[in-house]
């Protein structure tokens, strides 16, 4: 009797892979739905999830403007944010470079709280030190970071001090946007500037009044996110564009079709997709095999000018349409000369002085070019033959942006 049972169960095992084989696609997402991934006898396959991850060694053959790139690369989660720490503290150890106590009354006074905190009597005494500075601090608090871990900090200082070379900070709170301590801020000040001044001459290389303490915030107090509670995850794309968008829904609902047998990504709009979470996968292990898929990011067409430093970034989806440009430089010199006119002899006259100006207008022989951008590399030849300088490439740039040519969006800095 016992032999027969055993043979029984031996035989429903192994029909039980062949009935989930003859189920169809609709019955397959249910009893996923239903009962998790592990229904249809799936489990994590690291081979399988590398051959979804495997990017070709061949040139990419995308259509200009567009990258391959991964997920990780043009999305983040939105959970997984920053949180910025800032506090108030002294840096001691300077040698004779800190704050003049007359010009920073605050440095006095932070020292003179500091001292009494350590049980140090400063009444009815005035404190002459220049080796202490009042600074800044402000730090990054990764996410989720736990208690006792160690992040960096960067300290600035903001009074008259010349210097934070040599210094050490102390002991320094790092509140959040709530008021509440996070982290706590100690160390040797790193500064990569120095200044050396003699009596006649001064030299500053870099920032000496900011520093950077590696690994010099412990953190008190973890922000509370509970990451693997969340049913969906919500991805915001670096650069906004809704083809990138719908890509990285499609790219994800490929995968999770194959793997689980579900759609699970859906776009909002062109900064946000939201995903849901499988059953029977925690979301560490579900976002670290999403984020290594590949999407073709797309860029919109922008062109970006700063007047100031005279720097023009033109991007690979901009077009321009066939202009005839013309453009000249026009140059006038006014020279002031003044002579002095004496009187005729036994006149009875008076020395004068006699202004003269002389203005001279040159305008060099301005020839007129045509102009066609049907990709980028041709658009920067055609500026490159005109042989003006970047002044002149802006003005062109805004010219041809009003006469409706340029088929990009012109940002102005």
């Amino acid at each position: 009797m016992k032999g027969i049972l055993a043979i029984a169960v031996a035989v429903l095992l192994a029909v039980q892979p062949s009935l989930a084989d003859g189920l169809n696609a609709r019955q397959k997402r249910a009893l996923v739905a239903k009962e998790g991934p592990g229904a249809l006898g799936q489990d994590y396959d690291p081979a399988t999830a590398a051959r979804m991850f495997k990017v070709s060694a061949t040139p990419s053959q995308l259509p200009p403007g567009q990258v391959a790139a991964r997920i990780k690369d043009i999305a983040q989660l939105q959970s997984a944010r920053d949180n910025q720490l800032v506090g108030y503290g002294l840096v001691i150890g300077l040698s004779g470079t800190g704050d003049s106590l007359r010009n920073s009354p605050f440095t006095e006074q932070s020292i003179r709280a500091m001292l009494q905190n350590l049980g140090i009597a400063t009444e009815g005494g005035q404190a002459r030190a220049k080796n202490v500075a009042a600074v800044i601090v402000t730090a990054n608090m990764p996410p989720f970071v736990q208690s006792g871990a160690r992040i960096d900090i960067n300290v600035s200082s903001m009074g008259d001090a010349t210097s934070l070379q040599g210094g050490t900070l102390v002991m320094t709170p790092l509140k959040a946007a709530d008021g509440q301590i996070y982290a706590v801020g100690q160390g040797s000040v790193i500064v990569s500037g120095f200044t050396a001044q003699g009596q006649a001459e001064q030299l500053t290389q870099g920032v000496p009044t900011a520093g950077r303490v590696p690994n010099g915030a412990i953190v008190e107090r973890a922000v509370d996110a509970e990451f693997d509670d969340q049913t969906v995850l919500t991805l915001q794309l670096r650069n906004p564009d809704f083809s990138t968008a719908i890509r990285i829904a499609d790219a994800i609902n490929d995968y999770t079709g194959q793997r689980f047998g579900m759609r699970v990504a859906a776009e909002r709009d062109a900064r946000t997709v939201s995903v849901k979470k499988p059953k029977g996968v925690s979301a560490a292990r579900f976002y670290a095999e999403v984020e290594n898929l590949v999407v073709e990011s797309d860029t919109p067409a922008k062109v970006v000018v700063d007047s100031r430093t005279g720097t023009i970034v033109i991007g690979n989806q901009v077009r321009i349409s066939r202009v005839a440009i013309s453009h000249g430089t026009l140059t006038v010199r006014i020279t002031e000369a003044p002579r002095v006119v004496q009187p005729e002899p036994f006149s009875r006259g008076e020395t004068a002085i006699e202004p003269n100006t002389v203005i001279e207008a040159n305008q060099p022989d301005a020839r007129v070019a045509l102009l066609d951008g049907p990709d980028l590399e041709t658009l920067v030849s055609g500026l490159n033959r005109l042989g003006v300088k970047p002044d002149g490439i802006i003005a062109i740039l805004q010219g041809i942006k009003s006469a409706g040519a340029l088929q990009a969006d012109l940002i102005l800095q």
